[in-house]
């Protein structure tokens, strides 16, 4: 057993460390099995050497979140640990670093994890991103606001955001309506993102000015998009041909993000995936960013990133060479 302590500048950082009830630190407390404890303008901690260290990083790593406004929660709690255990404690720096958006709250939009920052900073740089990752990474989420950002600088004229309707199949027939509310189900996530950066009003007033586009990709063919943000959202149910058909609409002074995640395939057996296709094709083609998100970059509830890797060891175990395949290639970019 041993105890090192970290100094406090201020006691409202103790306060913002500790939490509501101390919870922030009983998770850390439970997490790495030491003991923190506060006194005059320092923090004890106690427990084997190896421990006490992780938790040493974990809590330095967390006031320099602290003294940039960020506030904690149960989410970057966990990743910071995360880090400390992988040596990359000092890649804190990359979180939360800028403000992507703001929402219609007046919320600001950042990236919560180190693989988030660098999507984002992707997406700035190239013209065409991949991002591909589990539920709850933040891929649609974030290519939304980096999407209006872009549109309130004037770097793009309109927004458009598509999906594929594959998951009704040949049921979309029946369901009521005309064709706009039968794929409506399928576009609500989008909606949703851009409801909350934009609010309903100023959202509805951009699409009559047509200045916001969301509709099916069906509705891209034989379309070329000049000045235009497009976003592909659940890209893993394109097919080979729609795929090639969505990245030919590139236009001049246009950006495209494609997000999908390549374990939720919807498709049947026998067809080929777009996105997987689109992954191998594009590898290492100039101004085009493959990005990999992983279980560490969820930032929903906690029990989702379990039950993430909980899928991910199942599926190892049954067919061990999908690992190794699904491995980024060079060029590819976690």
């Amino acid at each position: 057993m041993i105890e090192q302590r970290v100094s406090l500048e201020r006691m409202e950082e103790a306060a913002a460390l500790f939490g509501s009830f101390d919870e922030n630190i009983r998770l850390i407390e439970q997490e790495l099995s030491v003991q923190v404890l506060v006194r005059e303008e320092e923090l004890k901690i106690s427990g084997e050497p190896e421990q006490v260290l992780l938790a040493v990083k974990a809590v330095n790593g967390l006031m320099s979140l602290i003294a940039r406004g960020e506030q904690l929660n149960e989410q970057n709690i966990r990743y910071m640990i995360t880090l400390a255990r992988s040596g990359r404690e000092d890649q804190v720096s990359e979180m939360a670093k800028d403000v992507v958006c703001v929402t219609a709250a007046g919320k600001p939009i950042k990236a919560k994890t180190v693989g988030q920052a660098n999507y984002i900073r992707d997406i700035q740089k190239h013209t065409i991103t991949l991002g591909v990752g589990p539920a709850g990474t933040g891929k649609t989420y974030l290519a939304v606001a980096a999407a209006v950002a872009a549109f309130k600088a004037r770097e793009v004229n309109r927004i458009i955001l598509t999906r594929p309707a594959v998951e009704a199949g040949e049921r979309l027939g029946f369901l009521p309506g005309d064709l706009q509310s039968k794929v409506d189900p399928y576009l609500r996530p989008l909606y949703d993102a851009l409801f909350e950066m934009l609010g309903s009003e100023t959202y509805e007033k951009y699409v009559e000015r047509g200045s916001i586009e969301v509709a099916p990709l069906a509705y891209m063919r034989g379309r070329t998009l000049d000045d235009s943000f497009i976003i592909l959202d659940e890209a893993q149910n394109t097919s080979r041909e729609q795929m090639k058909m969505f990245l030919t609409r590139l236009g001049f002074g246009s950006k495209i993000v494609i997000t999908g995640d390549i374990t939720q395939i919807d498709l049947p057996r026998d067809q080929v995936s777009g996105l997987k296709e689109a992954m191998r094709v594009l590898n290492g083609v100039e101004d085009i960013a493959i990005r990999r998100l992983t279980g560490a970059d969820v930032v929903r509830h906690a029990l989702v990133q379990r039950i993430i890797e909980a899928y991910e060891e199942d599926q190892n175990r049954r067919n061990p060479g999908v690992k190794k395949a699904d491995k980024p290639k060079k060029g590819e970019k976690r």
